[in-house]
């Protein structure tokens, strides 16, 4: 068995017998126990009472994360003429069409999140296999299949976060950088478990949320008591 560093075992001791804490008892234990060497980010991870492989219990979405996710996110965008210009304008990264879709199928992604317009989506669908496992594949549902290229750039680099559940029925997401203030993690926090739970499908049945952990990158992971994390 792997001998324990320091500092990760200087977190567990801290950690240990505390479960179902608050948000901001959460918060306060994970940041005073951060210690590497970059700025960790605050991960969340929600159990959820659904079964993915059942399209009316597929649950996704969109957040906007009132502090946002103090993250730089590179952002692509198929688009032709005016609509490509119009997003260079608004700060996209990458902008194209048919070379777009070369430079990708040659494997080089450098980008966080892809917007299109809906003209595009033929040219784009053709990069499902390489895109869909990333979760990088435009989709109306979450606002990257779009017309409006401008406001789409602008809330990918404004802290908007995508979140789609795995096939465990679990959420992961990034809800800011550990160096953030303890209130801004908080109302990001509440803010990426309040649109998961509007994002209720209508298969889930019996309980929705189950468990909501938080931890950041390198650290141990701690449960939030449900009550403190929705408001309820």
């Amino acid at each position: 068995m792997a001998k324990l560093g320091k500092r990760t075992k200087s977190a567990r001791e801290a950690f240990a017998g505390k479960s179902n804490i608050t948000i901001e008892e959460a918060v306060a234990l994970i940041k005073s126990n951060a210690t590497a060497k970059f700025d960790e980010t605050m991960e969340i991870a929600m159990n959820l009472g659904v079964d993915p492989r059942h399209a009316d219990q597929m649950v996704r979405g969109v957040v906007a994360l009132p502090n946002g996710t103090g993250k730089t996110v590179r952002v692509a965008v198929f688009a032709r003429g005016a609509k490509a210009e119009e997003a260079q304008a608004a700060g996209a990264d990458i902008v194209g069409a048919e070379d777009l879709m070369e430079t990708i199928q040659s494997g080089k992604i450098e980008f966080d999140r892809c917007i299109a317009t809906p003209d595009m989506m033929p040219l784009v669908g053709r990069l499902g296999k390489v895109l869909g496992p990333r979760n990088l594949m435009p989709n109306p549902k979450v606002g990257t299949v779009t017309m409006d290229v401008k406001s789409a750039v602008e809330a990918a680099k404004g802290g908007e976060v995508q979140f789609k559940v795995e096939k465990a029925g679990v959420i992961h997401g990034g809800v800011g950088k550990i160096s953030f203030t303890e209130e801004q993690l908080a109302q990001n926090i509440r803010a990426f478990v309040d649109a998961v739970s509007k994002a209720k499908p209508a298969g889930a049945k019996g309980t929705y949320m189950k468990k909501v952990s938080l931890s950041s990158t390198m650290g141990p992971g701690v449960s939030v008591d449900l009550t403190s994390a929705t408001g309820n």
